[in-house]
């Protein structure tokens, strides 16, 4: 594992690429999407406080668990002054995550539990497909393939 020396306060894109695992073209992304932030030198290259480690974990952390970008981000202007999460900011998180986490997991169970039906109707039967029509919700509205309730157009029994 690179080692940073105390006295550097900053990073450059390399180093904290380097340091925390996250390609150089993630970081970017993660600068662009205002999740990290950096300043430019006179030469206008990047450079991260060392702070920006821990922020660039805890990313990485909440994608690799299934948090979208969007709502890490959302979580990170929570913090005051856009500080660095600390273990306290992340329990309080990751327990607000955690009834979305237990949904997709339902959600995830369910479908494994249905692929088999689905492939044995070989999608011939839309409005009764667990997969394409959970719970028959178009049936509820009216009848026909998914595509025609979608378009506001009545079935006509074709």
């Amino acid at each position: 594992m690179h080692r940073i020396p105390e006295k550097i306060h900053e990073l450059t894109v390399g180093q904290l690429s380097a340091r925390s695992g996250a390609a150089v073209s993630a970081l970017h992304f993660y600068e662009a999407k205002g999740l990290i932030r950096s300043r430019r030198t006179s030469g206008n290259q990047r450079r991260y406080t060392r702070d920006t480690l821990r922020r660039v974990a805890f990313i990485r952390a909440a994608q690799r668990v299934g948090i979208p970008l969007a709502t890490i981000r959302e979580a990170l202007a929570e913090l005051p002054e856009e500080r660095t999460p600390t273990r306290a900011d992340w329990a309080r998180l990751s327990e607000a995550w955690r009834s979305e986490l237990d949904e997709r997991i339902r959600q995830l169970n369910r479908l494994r539990d249905h692929l088999t039906d689905c492939i044995g109707c070989g999608c011939l039967s839309l409005e009764s497909c667990v997969l394409s029509n959970p719970d028959d919700v178009f049936g509820e509205r009216l009848t026909g393939s998914r595509l025609m309730v979608e378009s506001g157009r009545k079935n006509s029994g074709e």
